[in-house]
């Protein structure tokens, strides 16, 4: 049996997941952060199909990463705009986008810049506290109990 859900895992990754884990889902994120509105627009801008994109739309409305705003213009039309939770989701996009670069070698057409200084972006990366770079051979893993998880490698 295949796994839909990954409500009992009582997993942090698993529980975002549920939420934006597809990859159209991130797709229609990461075209909204571009500034698509509207659903033609994002059908055109991916080459989604209307049913896919229906669904994905609507579970993100439903979870929070996105609102169904009415436009207000010519009867109801509705445009589909980013909530905070899904401008928060903007560091997930972007590393991904990273990680693509460096493993992949995925480049496309597009820059990410700072608006103010047009400087590229410096890679997205874990900090401690006092803002030094951290990698997974740096941190503990601990249960709430305080106790260590069991790691591989």
């Amino acid at each position: 049996m295949t796994r839909k859900r990954f409500d009992d895992l009582g997993c942090s990754v698993a529980c975002a997941l549920n939420e934006v884990g597809d990859w159209w889902s991130l797709l229609v994120i990461k075209q909204a952060m571009l500034g698509t509105r509207r659903f033609v627009d994002f059908q055109h801008g991916l080459g989604i199909a209307k049913n896919i994109l229906c669904d994905r739309l609507a579970r993100l409305v439903d979870n929070g990463v996105l609102a169904r705003v009415n436009a207000g213009e010519h009867g109801t039309r509705y445009e589909y705009r980013l909530t905070d939770k899904g401008r928060d989701l903007f560091t997930v996009v972007v590393a991904l986008r990273q990680w693509s670069e460096r493993w992949n070698g995925n480049r496309d057409d597009m820059q990410l810049v700072d608006r103010v200084t047009g400087a590229s972006i410096a890679p997205v990366v874990v900090r401690n506290a006092e803002g030094e770079t951290l990698t997974v051979r740096d941190v503990s893993f601990v249960g709430k109990d305080g106790q260590p998880l069991e790691r591989a490698g």
